[in-house]
């Protein structure tokens, strides 16, 4: 593993629904000191709200169950530390599940960190009177309709949970880029003040998140979907 003066930082996934044998072969063979997963979007988190209100316990994303049971093995052995959004509108929920299964796997007891207070609506509730970005509109136009309201938490709450040196860290709705740069700073010990370094660290977050979709992801999925299209519909590809 690498030392303080430097990190090895994996990206497990970029989507919710990203391949699974990435983030194995990472853990495996990647010789990483974190595997992050970024699998969170808005919809994702619309959907987990609504998931949450019918069963309390539910309201993580569904893959957790796929991609723990995966990694966990290797992450444990290795002393990999596992970040990721997967905590969706449920990360306490999530972590009792990430510890069910390691449970299940037989592996020793995991420590689990999460985020929370991404979840403003009660917040919102007591403001109807804000307008709309979109329509000028009053908030109270809306809030019978409203499935969830998040706020981006930032990269400092991420921090904090790996300083308690939990093996698992699961968060909500906090910036993409933040699973990662909250990563270095814990790694580094950096402060929030040290423009370069945040500058750097975003920049690094911003692309591990992005996941393959900067080495030609989006260019082959447009390229696999226009191949199964017949040539009246398929759409020109992007320049």
């Amino acid at each position: 593993m690498a030392g303080r003066d430097s990190v090895r930082v994996g990206c497990g996934a970029g989507t919710s629904d990203d391949r699974l044998e990435p983030a194995l072969e990472l853990a495996e063979r990647g010789d990483i000191d974190y595997l992050v997963f970024e699998c969170l979007a808005e919809r994702t988190i619309a959907r987990e709200n609504l998931a949450r209100r019918n069963n309390p316990e539910l309201g993580y994303a569904p893959s957790l169950h796929d991609r723990m049971p995966l990694v966990l093995p290797a992450c444990i052995k290795r002393g990999i530390r596992i970040v990721s959004n997967m905590g969706a509108a449920n990360p306490t929920g999530g972590a009792r599940a990430v510890r069910r299964h390691a449970k299940e796997l037989g592996l020793r007891e995991v420590s689990c960190a999460v985020v929370v207070g991404d979840d403003v609506r009660e917040v919102v509730k007591r403001m109807p009177e804000l307008p709309l970005m979109e329509t000028g509109e009053p908030l109270e136009t809306l809030l019978p309709r409203m499935v969830s309201a998040n706020a981006y938490l930032g990269a400092d709450t991420v921090k904090a949970a790996l300083d308690t040196r939990a093996d698992v860290v699961l968060t909500g709705r906090v910036a993409d880029p933040s699973l990662f740069l909250g990563t270095l700073m814990h790694h580094f010990d950096w402060d929030y003040q040290d423009w370069p370094h945040m500058a750097a660290g975003t920049i690094a977050g911003h692309l591990l998140e992005c996941s393959g979709s900067v080495t030609g992801g989006c260019f082959a999925w447009r390229a696999r979907k226009r191949s199964r299209a017949s040539p009246a519909s398929a759409s020109p590809m992007p320049t």
